[in-house]
């Protein structure tokens, strides 16, 4: 007869394999609804304005930056670049800097006010609500009544406005969403992998949502909101780290309509460290989980269609797949060994039945796969040799497992922390060298060590699954260990390079100047 912990691990085993089934299943469900409603999603040439119109609206567009010095520079000769009439538009530097982007970002402005561009640098030192709260700040300096925002590693098309405000004819409207595009993706290993994953979620996801009339979410950047539709929705709030799901499912729940245009592209920088990788991961999870634990009983009680509410539950804790991915790794072991530590045999306990059941399972994973590839599909024409590099991407999104489950744990904990931000190198070729650009650095994450852990783990199981004969499982647990090594030993070279590039500046700034004799 089965003991109590033994009927408990494989009930936690299977109940999480069954989870991630479903998780596994929606993004075959995205890839549907995409295929059927996609064309709801293509921009429409009636709608792009011109310039030369008398009647345009005013539209301000803001830029919220905190110490990107790299970026500043790059990021304003874009703003300024946009097809606008200037009596009808504003750009907002939303400064919290706290280094010499500040003198930077000050002299930039004083050379475009001189050329006549709209523009403003509003600095704040008091860093309140951090991004959500510059936001905030600026929205109560303008009137204009449309706002873009960019953050400081995007660079919009000089007809970035005339393309998107043209939707708001339609009082519903209240925001436009543009795709995100790449400029540095083939810089590494990491952007490639993350390129990957952004054109999973901006072709797929949100064409499958917008265009199936469920919630979408504005993305933080690349889009324009109706300054009435934020103000209805309760302006911009910062008990969550990702004050823009927040505003977008409190606008959905007042009635307002998102508008999502897949061949409107804004293309931004990826980030290329590792370190700033996992400061974004961990800022997007904790984020979408606070913003979970915070509007969902709102949502559930909301009267609301099934499918939009299911949905929209199903968007927020969608990164609950990292906890579960790791709670179903640990139990691999135990279970793998579950013959030896209970003295039963397989006739008495249905072990091969259990894998059997996790392999099957496993079919689950085959969603996420065809998501991706679906989405290199319908952007790039050589998609076919760009579909081999799958494997590497589930690999790096697997080793990031570590940091989002902390993350996770967190936001359901209450658990506060300090905000994370992703810092921008201008890194956009691969001629331009990462240890020349190391300025701002992420600390050493101590996760490390549980990453290079998990990477053991991973290949201990292994090497019991061959001890067992249940070989079923091996390729995923490779593929995995991999993915936690990787994410381990780059974090720790990006903190040896940091630590070298600090240890230089410090060396540099206590050798004194020498003047010349000649003087």
């Amino acid at each position: 007869m089965l003991s109590i912990i033994t009927v408990l691990f494989i009930s936690i085993y299977l109940i999480d394999i069954l989870i991630l089934f479903i998780f596994g299943l929606h993004t075959l469900l995205m890839v549907q609804l995409y295929r059927k409603y996609k064309q709801n999603c293509v921009s429409e040439p009636s709608k792009v304005l011109s310039g030369s119109e008398k009647d345009l609206p005013k539209v301000t567009v803001q830029l919220p930056i905190f110490n990107e010095f790299y970026v500043v520079e790059r990021l304003l000769e874009a703003a300024v670049a946009l097809k606008y009439p200037h009596d009808k538009l504003e750009i907002q530097l939303l400064d919290d800097s706290t280094d010499e982007t500040i003198e930077k970002a000050r002299n930039l402005i004083l050379k475009y006010q001189r050329q006549g561009i709209p523009i403003k640098h509003l600095h704040r030192t008091d860093r309140t609500g951090h991004k959500a709260g510059a936001l905030e700040k600026g929205l109560e300096q303008t009137e204009g009544e449309f706002i873009a925002i960019f953050d400081a590693d995007f660079i919009p098309e000089p007809d970035f406005l005339l393309k998107t405000v043209g939707y708001f004819d339609n009082p519903e409207i209240g925001m436009v969403q543009a795709r995100w595009g790449h400029i540095n993706q083939d810089y590494n290993l990491l952007t490639k992998a993350q390129g990957y994953g952004i054109d999973g979620h901006f072709m797929i996801e949100q064409v499958a949502r917008n265009g199936a009339g469920l919630w979408m979410n504005f993305n933080g950047t690349a889009g324009i909101w109706r300054r009435a539709c934020i103000i209805d929705a309760g302006g911009w709030e910062h008990d969550t780290l990702t004050e823009d799901f927040d505003l977008s499912y409190r606008a959905e729940l007042k009635g307002w309509k998102f508008k999502y245009l897949k061949d409107v592209v804004c293309k931004a920088e990826i980030p290329a460290m590792i370190s700033a990788y996992k400061s974004q991961q961990f800022r997007w999870c904790k984020g979408s989980i606070q913003t979970a634990m915070k509007l969902l009983p709102t949502i559930w009680s909301a009267n609301l269609p099934w499918r939009i509410k299911s949905e929209a539950i199903m968007h927020l804790i969608n990164y609950s797949v990292h906890p579960l991915m790791i709670i179903n790794i640990l139990f691999t072991a135990p279970l793998l060994l579950m013959e030896f530590w209970t003295g039963m045999k397989l006739s008495d306990i249905p072990v091969f039945a259990l894998f059997a059941t996790a392999a099957f399972m496993s079919i689950g994973s085959i969603g996420p796969i065809i998501f991706y590839a679906y989405s290199q599909k319908e952007i790039y024409g050589d998609w076919k040799s760009r579909i081999y590099f799958l494997p590497v991407m589930i690999m790096i999104g697997t080793g990031v497992a570590v940091v989002n489950t902390k993350a996770w744990l967190e936001a359901v904990l209450g658990i506060q922390s300090s905000f994370k931000r992703t810092p921008k190198l201008k890194l956009e070729s691969k001629s331009d060298k990462l240890k020349e650009k190391l300025k701002y650095t992420v600390p050493f994450d101590s996760l490390t060590f549980l990453e290079f852990f998990m990477g053991i783990y991973c290949l201990f199981c292994v090497y019991v699954s061959i001890i067992v004969e249940k070989p079923m499982i091996i390729g995923f647990l490779f593929l995995y260990s991999l993915g936690f090594f990787f994410v381990a030993f780059t974090s720790i070279k990006d903190a040896y390079m940091g630590y070298k590039a600090s240890a230089k500046s410090k060396t540099e700034e206590s050798i004194p100047m020498e003047v010349p004799s000649s003087i």
